[in-house]
């Protein structure tokens, strides 16, 4: 009567939520945190919250409830997820965030994302080397709510105005999206004909500002982004952008796996609360060191 029954999963749970399954970037970081979970012995749930803090309230009551031992999270807000990051850690679940940031130390076992300014900075000077340092430019700006949007244009512009011969003649927000950064680009070409660039805050926007580019027949306008994202390489194999800055989302999720299972085994990750990783500069030079926003020359 029992011969079918099967023994209870006894292997801790890790929870891994992201903001989407969809978006490659949020794909790649959940696929590395729960390979590394499943081949350090535990059980793993992904789950996305849509950049929802209500739903990512939702779904850490959930893991709660199931006794996670782990949360893995890219969370839906520095100031929104600061409570149900304090629910979960009171519920004694170690929580790891790793992209985003919150407002408060002391609750997370690790606060684990890419330098921002640094590659800002390094993707600026690229960009500036690549329209000889002079002439108009323009930028597309992330959603304006995002403080990593506010980051990467202060440090886009701590590099650039201070190049006395490059004249930033507009900047929009196309708010992370494709679409709308081809939109916005085609309405500043159409002002400003004359650009010898176009510096995007994320690789989203640079693909689109590379096709309205394209379609308005023009030759010689420099596109940058950041990410790393693998359209953004190939883009950038086939001369269409020129450079962007890697955030390693890869090597990032796996870090919080292996400090998380460290603190499991022995108490501790002996590693600082915030930790703060180097972006990569991806240029035609090294493009195929590049794969789904991870360096294949790096260890694992």
């Amino acid at each position: 009567m029992v011969a079918g029954c099967r023994a209870p999963d006894t292997r801790l749970l890790v929870v891994i939520l992201v903001p989407s399954q969809d978006n490659p970037f949020f794909k790649a970081e959940a696929d590395a945190a729960a390979a590394r979970a499943s081949e350090l012995g535990y059980r793993v749930r992904v789950d996305a919250h849509d950049d929802d803090a209500y739903r990512q309230d939702n779904l850490i009551d959930a893991a709660i409830a199931s006794n996670a031992a782990v949360l893995i999270l890219d969370n839906a807000g520095t100031d929104a997820s600061v409570s149900a990051v304090r629910r979960a850690a009171k519920a004694g679940i170690r929580c790891f965030l790793i992209d985003r940031a919150i407002n408060t130390t002391g609750l997370a076992k690790a606060q684990i994302q890419s330098d921002n300014d640094q590659g800002a900075r390094v993707v600026a000077a690229e960009f500036a080397r690549a329209v000889g340092k002079k002439g108009e430019y323009v930028e597309l700006l992330g959603r304006e709510s995002d403080t990593n949007a506010r980051v990467r244009t202060n440090g886009f512009h701590a590099v650039l105005d201070v190049v006395p011969e490059m004249k930033m003649v507009s900047a929009q927000s196309a708010n992370w999206s494709q679409a709308e950064a081809f939109s916005k680009t085609e309405t500043m070409l159409q002002a400003h004909p004359e650009i010898a660039g176009i510096i995007a805050g994320n690789d989203t926007m640079a693909l689109g500002a590379a096709a309205a580019v394209k379609g308005a027949g023009l030759k010689g306008i420099r596109i940058v982004g950041f990410d790393g994202s693998p359209d953004a390489v190939a883009s950038i194999k086939a001369g269409e952008l020129q450079a962007t800055a890697l955030q390693p989302a890869v090597l990032i999720a796996r870090m919080a796996m292996d400090e998380a299972d460290q603190m499991i085994k022995t108490g501790a990750t002996n590693k600082p609360e915030v930790q703060v990783i180097p972006c990569e500069l991806v240029t035609k030079a090294n493009a195929d060191d590049y794969r789904n926003f991870e360096n294949m020359n790096k260890g694992k």
